[in-house]
């Protein structure tokens, strides 16, 4: 292998304070498993701890470049911002693995030397052999360390030869054992552990490596991630015994599952974070919702501030059973943010959905719909009244009631209407009222027959904010045109 520094340098450390880290792999859209994972080791580490971002690129025919910046601007979007990188200045860019190589082949040379790894040259066909004969014979798939007993003439040979070689580790004998702080105590035999690679041909290390030298030289305290690198943990429990290291304490969260109790996935509906992003949800929503995926406050409270999870997670209230993804409470919660937000700052996280809509428009937008929406999403459907004339016809006007009735009622509410919105309700209510004193079908439903008249001329739909917001929105003269044209088409060709 080539040969990097002589030595790796001193681990960083926080005395008495937790560091726990995110490492995603940029090899597609962040999604909400990730994210999860994301906001717990956020929120573990607590008020004085330290959240790093790492960015495990070492996966080089998976690696998307656009990736990193999303996962960084999604991040920033939920307030999960890490506190330090290589720069050591925060919030800044973060760790990256592709940047610091010469650590590893540093690590790996280390552990050929101690004879706890070995370079392996097995080319691509012989290993897709080997794992087909053994999955043909019912036999787990894993290396049959055929280069393990390779003498140091023979590595040169092959090596002077030009083939390709990785690093994999050697497995010792026994058990490897750990207390989770999630699942309890683990144990499992070595004997039942392939001999993983570390560092591949092209000179970059697997996640099995990369992550090891990087947990420790960060002086990571805390490793929280999902329970499917359960099985890799032994690996990773070896590496640093070989190393001379003590390893971070491990915690391995629950899956996310679907409503069927599957694995959460695209079938289930919106996967990736851009996705919420764009369906209208609030980052401290996404954030309440995903906390209690897998902890619990043990309280009957259900509300919290990404700074109160932080400073009420702790690792004995993590559960160990899986969690159930429920799409309906998620809109509860992201309703309960959306009336919290004031109708400016409503206004101001609407402005992306209503590009139509002007600076001075919004603010009185956010209050006619804080109280009726769920997501940001639904506001523009809601709205399309305000920026498309609605032509309904005249059987749509009057729905239920004779299309005299329907002209009449609106009719008399055109002055109302010209004198402003101030009182508007009121107004109409009353004039509806007077109405449908003598209604067969009785007053109060003939009111809100005669009041739909007004409703649908003016917005053409059957739900829509209060009729006075509405006509403030349109103004005096939008407002004006449309009553008049539903009473030509109430009346049609002839006169009532």
């Amino acid at each position: 292998m080539s040969e990097g520094p002589a030595s790796l340098p001193t681990p960083s450390s926080l005395p008495g304070r937790r560091r726990l880290r995110f490492a995603p792999s940029p090899t597609g859209a962040l999604h909400i498993g990730n994210v999860r994972t994301a906001l717990f080791n956020y929120c573990l580490a607590g008020p004085e701890g330290r959240f790093l971002l790492r960015i495990e690129d070492t996966d080089r025919e998976r690696y998307r470049p656009e990736s990193v910046l999303e996962y960084q601007a999604e991040l920033r979007w939920l307030g999960l911002l890490w506190d330090e990188g290589p720069d050591l200045g925060g919030p800044c860019a973060p760790y990256v693995e592709s940047e610091r190589l010469p650590l590893y082949r540093t690590a790996a040379d280390q552990l050929v030397a101690e004879g706890n790894a070995y370079p392996c040259f097995c080319s691509r066909e012989r290993l897709e052999e080997l794992r087909a004969a053994q999955r043909a014979g019912g036999l787990p798939t894993r290396y049959d360390r055929r280069c393990l007993h390779l003498s140091p003439d023979e590595v040169s040979e092959l090596r002077a030869e030009g083939r390709p070689e990785v690093v994999r580790l050697r497995m010792p004998e026994g058990e490897s054992a750990w207390d989770d702080l999630v699942l309890g105590p683990q144990r499992f035999d070595n004997a039942e552990i392939d001999d993983q690679v570390l560092l591949k041909s092209d000179g970059y290390p697997t996640y099995h490596l990369a992550h090891v030298v990087d947990d420790h030289l960060m002086g990571v305290t805390h490793v929280v991630r999902a329970v499917e690198w359960l099985p890799s943990t032994p690996k990773h429990l070896v590496l640093y015994r070989a190393l001379g290291w003590s390893p971070p304490e491990l915690a391995h969260v629950p899956l996310v599952l679907g409503p069927d109790r599957q694995k959460l996935a695209k079938r289930h509906g919106a996967a990736a974070v851009s996705e919420y992003r764009e369906m209208g949800y609030l980052p401290e929503a996404l954030v309440n919702f995903l906390a209690f995926l897998g902890w619990s406050p043990g309280t009957e409270e259900e509300v919290f501030t990404l700074s109160e999870l932080r400073a009420r997670m702790t690792f004995e209230r993590l559960q160990s059973s899986p969690a159930v993804f429920d799409g309906q409470r998620l809109d509860y919660l992201n309703g309960v943010w959306i009336r919290r937000l004031s109708p400016g700052e409503l206004g101001r996280r609407l402005g992306p959905f209503l590009p139509q809509a002007s600076a001075e428009q919004l603010e009185p937008i956010a209050e006619m719909v804080q109280e009726r929406i769920r997501r940001l999403d639904e506001v523009p459907g809601l709205l399309a009244f305000a920026w498309t004339d609605p032509e309904p016809s005249a059987s749509m006007l009057h729905g239920s009631l004779s299309r005299m009735a329907a002209h009449d009622f609106l009719e008399t509410a055109l002055p109302v209407f010209q004198r402003g919105p101030g009182g508007l309700m009121d107004a109409l209510r009353a004039l509806a009222s007077s109405a449908a004193a003598s209604s067969a079908v009785g007053a109060k439903a003939e009111v809100r027959r005669l009041m739909r008249v007004v409703r649908i001329a003016l917005t053409g739909q059957e739900v829509s904010p209060p009729l006075d917001a509405c006509a403030r929105l349109l103004g005096p003269d939008v407002v004006d045109r449309r009553l008049r044209r539903a009473l030509e088409e109430l009346r049609g060709s002839a006169d009532l």
